[in-house]
C-alpha cells in the first residue's frame, strides 16, 4: 500500500463564498430519512433540476431521463415498490434516474440516421449518464437546504417501477431519490479513511494487516458494537454477508435485473 500523499490547497484571492458554502455541502452531506410536508417551491426545484442537465455526460447525447413525482397516490405506490420505506411518503418529491436511449434513437431515426445503441455498453453508458446527473442534483439540493436519501432499491425492484411509470423500451431506472426539507439532522456516517480508497499509478494489493488497518476505526464504533449485539454476529463483516446482502438475494435480484435489462431491449448484440 502506498501511503497518503500529501496534498496542499492554497485558496485563491478572491475565492468566493458560493464556492465555499458548495465545499462545505459536500463535506457535510448526510442522508435523510425523516421529511416535513412542506413541499418545494417550483421554482427552486427547476433550478435543481437544471443543475442535473449541467451533469458530464457521453458524447453529450443525455442519454438519461429523470421521473419528477410529486402526486401523493403514485407516491404511495413507490412506496410499496421501495420497500415501504417512509421517507419516500414523507418526501414531497421523488425522482426517478432513468438509463434512457429511447429519446436520441427517436431524434436519430427521425434524421435518417440509424442507431446502434441497444446493447449492454449502451445501458451502461447511459447508467452512468444518469448517476452523474443525479449527484449534481443531489449536491444542488442540499447546497439549497435541503435533504436528500439516494434509494438503493430501485434496481431490486426495476420491473415493477417500469410498469408504473409507463418506461418505454429502451428506458431502465438505475437510481431514485427522494427530495425535501428535512425533519431531521443525523450525525455525518463514518467512512472509511482516503488511503483505503487511493492507488498511486497502479492498483496496490492490500495484506491482511493493511485491511486491518483501515477498517479498524469502522469496527470500533459504539454503532458498529451494538449493530453486532443486535444482529448476534461475530463481526461487522458477517452483517453485510449473512444480513443485508446476502448471496442468494443478490443472485435473485441480479438475475431480475438483467432480465428487465433484456425486457426494455438493451441486450440485442
Amino acid at each position: 500500500m502506498y501511503t497518503l500523499k500529501t496534498i496542499f490547497f492554497i485558496p485563491r484571492k478572491g475565492v468566493t463564498f458560493a464556492k465555499t458554502k458548495q465545499m462545505n455541502t459536500l463535506f457535510n452531506h448526510r442522508s435523510i430519512r425523516k421529511y416535513k410536508s412542506t413541499p418545494i417551491e417550483a421554482t427552486l426545484l427547476e433550478k435543481i433540476l437544471n443543475a442535473g442537465t449541467r451533469a458530464s455526460n457521453t458524447g453529450n447525447m443525455q442519454v438519461y431521463s429523470i421521473i419528477v413525482t410529486t402526486d401523493e397516490l403514485i407516491r404511495k405506490q413507490l412506496w410499496e415498490i421501495h420497500f415501504k420505506q417512509n421517507m419516500v411518503l414523507e418526501a414531497p418529491v421523488h425522482l426517478t434516474f432513468c438509463a434512457d436511449i429511447n429519446r436520441f434513437n427517436q431524434w436519430c431515426q427521425q434524421r435518417n440516421a440509424f442507431p446502434g445503441y441497444d446493447n449492454f455498453l449502451w445501458f451502461y453508458n447511459a447508467s452512468i449518464d444518469a448517476l452523474l446527473a443525479s449527484q449534481n442534483i443531489c449536491i444542488e439540493a442540499e447546497n439549497n437546504g435541503l435533504g436528500i436519501c439516494y434509494l438503493g432499491t430501485t434496481t431490486y425492484a426495476a420491473d415493477k417501477i417500469i410498469q408504473l411509470l409507463n418506461l418505454p423500451m429502451g428506458v431502465v431506472p438505475v437510481t431514485s431519490i427522494v427530495l425535501g426539507y428535512p425533519d431531521e439532522n443525523p450525525n455525518l456516517t463514518d467512512r472509511l479513511p482516503l488511503e483505503a480508497i487511493l492507488h498511486y499509478e497502479k492498483y496496490q494489493p492490500y495484506s491482511a494487516a493493511d485491511i486491518d488497518k483501515l477498517y479498524a476505526d469502522k469496527e470500533a464504533l459504539p454503532g458498529t458494537k451494538k449493530l453486532i449485539e443486535e444482529n448476534k454476529t461475530d463481526n461487522l463483516a458477517q452483517i453485510f454477508t449473512e444480513k443485508r446482502y446476502k448471496k442468494s438475494d443478490n443472485v435473485h435480484f441480479s438475475n431480475s435485473f438483467l432480465q428487465t435489462i433484456k425486457n426494455q431491449g438493451f441486450m440485442n448484440q
